[in-house]
């Protein structure tokens, strides 16, 4: 008897512990380095005239190459509007600049949505392997995310006690063409965004997420379009007003 109680234990038992003693990777979810989730209100504090008010022609600051500034200086937003593409400027890119508000939460264990009252649009982050070229392209397109942690590089999961600090890294790609800014600075549909989410505690204790966003587009622009923009935490729902896309 106890010759068989040391073979299972020689055997068997490492079986057993190897499928169950270190436990499953945890969901992205469990695995988060940092909360996301919640309302947020966008704070502008710079670039007021480019992100709330933006003229036709008025493109200081953007990379974009001869054909996409005549483009952008023939921008037409009736014909946007005849052509039913009033969210030409709330695609993926264009729609974290809007004022307004965004709601965060997860949908599953991997997979975050974000709904924004400016265009009462929705973008979904999904973990893991995706086919990011899958299906027709949309204004939010295919956004592929993973936890970014110090020392523990980029990932589907992290260890079972992640540190409480990192990025969420999105990368989206499908995207339908739209604009940089409202005033028809144009991106295409080969288009690539990549952004950072980063929680930031303030001075009083008061949360701010910021999003760092670099869009590259072998079409129409001559390097990255890099911009952060800057959220802060609300309690409640509280001035939630989803409101349609506006071409002008």
């Amino acid at each position: 008897m106890r010759r068989l109680n040391f073979v299972w234990l020689v055997f068997v038992a490492p079986a057993l512990f190897g499928q169950g003693g270190r436990g499953a990777a945890p969901t992205p979810r469990a695995a988060a380095p940092i909360d996301v989730t919640g309302y947020w209100v966008s704070m502008i504090v710079d670039e007021w005239r480019f992100r709330v008010s933006p003229q036709k022609g008025d493109l200081p600051y953007l990379p974009l190459n001869p054909e996409a500034r005549k483009i952008a200086q023939a921008w037409d937003p009736s014909k946007d509007e005849a052509a039913g593409n009033a969210c030409k400027a709330y695609g993926a890119v264009g729609v974290m600049q809007r004022p307004g508000r965004v709601h965060i939460v997860w949908d599953n264990d991997t997979t975050l949505k974000m709904d924004l009252d400016a265009g009462a649009q929705t973008r979904v982050f999904r973990f893991g392997a995706q086919d990011a070229a899958a299906g027709e392209a949309t204004w939010q397109g295919t956004s592929i995310a993973q936890w970014d942690v110090p020392g523990g590089g980029r990932g589907r999961g992290a260890p079972v006690a992640p540190p409480r600090n990192g990025s969420l890294r999105v990368v989206t790609t499908n995207m339908k063409p739209g604009y940089l800014r409202k005033n028809g600075a144009p991106y295409s549909e080969k288009a690539v965004q990549t952004e950072y989410f980063n929680r930031i505690e303030g001075a009083q204790g008061e949360i701010y997420l910021t999003v760092t966003s670099m869009v590259e587009d072998p079409v129409y622009l001559t390097q990255p379009f890099v911009r952060t923009y800057t959220f802060k935490q609300q309690p409640d729902a509280q001035g939630w007003e989803p409101t349609p896309c506006l071409a002008r």
